[in-house]
């Protein structure tokens, strides 16, 4: 359970990622570099997040020996 858990927070993590660097195009295609630039700098620490809790989950549930 806490395996599907941590997965499944990882990917809701990069799935907002996904949704800040969508914001963040709309933004540097509007010339809105402000908008573009800090959108950008929230999609990497959610993306950074979300990597983490997915490569977290994979390390620290697998079978130990």
């Amino acid at each position: 359970m806490k395996k599907a858990l941590g997965f499944f927070a990882g990917f809701v993590l990069l799935a907002l990622a996904a949704g800040a660097a969508r914001t963040a195009m709309l933004g540097w295609g509007g010339d809105h570099t402000d908008v573009g630039f800090w959108w950008t700098v929230i999609a990497g620490f959610l993306t950074i997040a979300g990597l983490g809790a997915v490569v977290g989950t994979a390390i620290h549930t697998r079978k130990s020996g």
